[in-house]
């Protein structure tokens, strides 16, 4: 019986050996994502008492001429344990609508990070001014959980978070990109994020594709323009530009924070 148990984990541990030695992992390529905006929740929030009387005709006639979600592509390039995420332009002719204005419905930031060392660099438009917001990668305080998905190919954990006290983040990532990034601003996780959602934003980016090819470094090209600041620096411009802007401008002030 013995010999028999010691044969059986003899084999167990040569088949680890094997998978351990076979395994592949991703450290260099692209990644595509789309980002989903529920506009018709987003609008529909906004609608208030004080408001509906302009409101309301709006969003009847934004419906009759413009699909729920709103999808719109971007690229995620990592290699050397840096990553940069940027928007892909969209050739379909601009909506005549507002609410398509709203910064949440639109690509503002085009994010690069080094995570040799914990420094980002994101070029973020806000309303006609482009700011370069040099700082520290986002700190998140996640908590792995044992619920799994797959996306793009990628067996994916998933991940929870509140960012900025108030933004609840589910994440999906596979560690078999061993990069801590992600779409965006996020990352900190053993792992590529490959899903993102934050439920009561009614947003969502998902990984479409994922390339595995050699990324030279002059593909990873850090933000060079707009008005350089750091994001506390960035907040305190942002709260002195909207003040007395009420519950509008929170809305407002939280997305461009992100």
């Amino acid at each position: 019986m013995k010999k028999y148990l010691l044969l059986l984990l003899t084999c167990l541990f040569s088949g680890s050996a094997v998978w351990a030695q076979n395994a592949h992992f991703t450290k260099s390529g692209t990644i595509e994502f789309e980002k989903k905006v529920n506009m018709y929740a987003i609008i529909q929030k906004i609608i208030t008492k004080d408001n509906e009387s302009w409101y309301t005709p709006a969003f009847e006639s934004y419906k009759k001429n413009n699909p729920q979600f709103k999808t719109m592509k971007s690229k995620l390039t990592f290699g050397n344990n840096k990553t940069l995420y940027a928007p892909i332009e969209d050739d379909a002719p601009p909506s005549n609508s507002w609410f398509s204005d709203m910064p949440l419905a639109q690509q503002i930031n085009t994010t690069y990070t080094d995570f040799n060392t914990d420094l980002s660099t994101t070029n973020k438009k806000v309303f006609e001014e482009t700011f370069l917001v040099k700082d520290t990668a986002r700190r998140i305080n996640w908590k792995i959980t044992d619920e799994t998905r797959e996306i793009a190919g990628y067996v994916c954990r998933r991940a929870n978070a509140l960012v900025m006290d108030s933004i609840y983040v589910v994440a999906f990532y596979s560690d078999e990109i061993p990069v801590s990034g992600g779409p965006e601003s996020f990352s900190g996780l053993p792992g590529m994020i490959l899903g993102l959602a934050l439920p009561h934003e009614n947003v969502t980016w998902f990984a479409t594709k994922v390339t595995d090819v050699p990324i030279p470094e002059t593909a990873l090209k850090v933000p060079a323009k707009g008005k350089a600041t750091t994001y506390s620096g960035l907040k305190a411009t942002l709260t002195k530009a909207m003040e007395g802007w009420g519950e509008y401008g929170k809305r407002f002030f939280k997305i461009y924070l992100l």
